[in-house]
């Protein structure tokens, strides 16, 4: 069966993309990392092997082609289904079509299912058994994490198959191929582009291939011929098709996780301008101005804390800014805000002593407040002793008492260790007079570097 005999790839009204989607492993340009020489796909597809994969990338990046081209070259019947419209009754179709198949030609079977993130675990579950008696080769294709979105029974029986954006040089290539193509590309038209107008066009493609043919394709049916009977595209001509460019960005997915990931250390690492950059990719990407807002809150009191007291006010405030303005007007006050954050002397002390705290919280014996901390409210209570002892603080010089505020499983336990960072180092002068109490005056972990806690929107 040719796979690429489909209307889409003879017909010229189909979209320019379809029609030069590549017919042969040696057409397909980028992702060497996986399809090169003498790699895994390649030597599999030599030996005429084809094993279940889930494809793992951005959009654009050559998922449904690859798919595709893999069942070509081992020779196997290639069947499509989409997650967002196929349910269990189109799967139970393929798979009886399928096992016949099986049967009577001893041909195997490419289930492509496009997006399958979007199937739920029933439908995942459904093609389990096929998968692992061999039934299907499942191909799966999704933007998003397969950690998150595979059953991990379906995942444990596929290779997933990481697929990155394509560079500027694999863009500038398939645009050339489309432009040169008179089959299947522009060719007839005699389109003719500019330098600049190429450069434009592979830059604001963001790596999506599909994105760039589609944008030179509106471009050169829109242009006028010329005496020569060319059609030049200028890079206004570019712009216009584009409009406004797409930002990589997606709100559920890993771009989400990861564009907060590097605000986030940005700001750790005192550089505004990459915490500026990635606060305007993940705003223009349509994530929520509040949710930012929390991770900014979280910046202030993890990684600057007590070393700038002033972080947790300017980035509460700028959260009341956007819930007040909303966009675009509250992303002015955010943009303030981590660059406060950026600027501000950094401390992680408080951040580190409540993480030793909750690790006695939850690894001791929870013991009773000690007696002299105890409120004596009424007269049994102050006959059971509690109260008794206790010493206040403000008949004392300076206000300073020493006595064990601990239960006395955890008596002498230190957590806080103040810097000799911006405002903390003020605050670890004033504490000073209790360091003789303690067994160190030095944080142990100073120099421990300490796993980001993951934000509790992750899942």
């Amino acid at each position: 069966m040719d796979l690429f005999s489909h209307a889409a790839q003879q017909d010229q009204q189909a979209p320019l993309a379809a029609r030069m989607r590549p017919r042969t492993l040696d057409e397909f340009v980028g992702q060497e990392r996986i399809v090169g020489e003498n790699r895994l796909l390649q030597r599999a597809l030599r030996q005429g092997v084809l094993f279940s994969l889930i494809l793992w990338g951005p959009p654009g990046s050559g998922k449904t082609t690859l798919a595709r081209l893999l069942a070509q070259a081992s020779q196997a019947h290639f069947e499509q289904l989409s997650a967002v419209s196929a349910g269990v009754a189109e799967l139970r179709t393929v798979i009886k079509q399928a096992q016949e198949r099986r049967r009577l030609y001893a041909q195997r079977t490419v289930l492509f299912v496009d997006e399958i993130h979007r199937w739920n675990k029933a439908q995942q579950d459904a093609v389990l058994p096929y998968v692992e008696d061999g039934t299907l080769i499942l191909i799966g294709a999704t933007t998003e994490n397969p950690s998150f979105e595979i059953n991990g029974a379906l995942l444990s029986r596929c290779r997933v198959v990481r697929l990155e954006a394509l560079d500027d040089e694999a863009i500038g290539a398939i645009v050339d191929r489309a432009l040169r193509d008179a089959e299947r590309g522009l060719g007839v038209l005699r389109v003719e582009l500019e330098a600049d107008a190429r450069d434009l066009l592979i830059n604001v493609a963001n790596g999506d291939a599909r994105a760039a043919l589609n944008a030179l394709e509106a471009a050169a049916l829109a242009a006028p011929t010329d005496a020569a009977g060319r059609r030049v595209l200028d890079r206004a001509a570019i712009q216009e098709a584009y409009q406004r460019r797409q930002i990589a960005y997606d709100k559920g997915g890993d771009l989400h996780y990861d564009a907060i990931s590097a605000l986030h250390k940005s700001v750790r690492d005192s550089d505004p301008d990459g915490a500026l950059y990635w606060l305007a990719r993940m705003l223009e990407g349509g994530a929520d101005p509040l949710y930012v807002a929390r991770r900014i809150v979280r910046m202030a009191v993890e990684d600057i804390g007590l070393a700038d007291p002033l972080a947790l006010p300017q980035a509460i405030a700028a959260q009341q800014a956007v819930h007040l303005l909303g966009l675009p007007e509250g992303a002015l006050a955010l943009a303030q805000a981590v660059v406060y954050l950026c600027q501000a002397p950094k401390s992680n002390a408080v951040y580190r002593a409540y993480g030793r705290v909750l690790e006695d919280v939850e690894h001791t014996r929870n013991e009773p407040v000690p007696l002299h901390l105890r409120n004596a409210v009424t007269g049994l209570m102050r006959s059971l002793g509690y109260g008794a002892g206790y010493r206040y603080a403000h008949d004392y010089a300076d206000a300073r008492v020493e006595q064990e505020h601990l239960p006395p499983n955890l008596a002498g336990r230190r957590y806080y260790y103040p810097t000799t960072h911006g405002f903390e180092a003020r605050v670890a002068e004033r504490l000073a007079w209790r360091n003789h109490a303690a067994a160190s005056t030095h944080d142990p972990a100073a120099d421990v570097p300490t796993a980001e806690a993951h934000p509790p929107e992750h899942g």
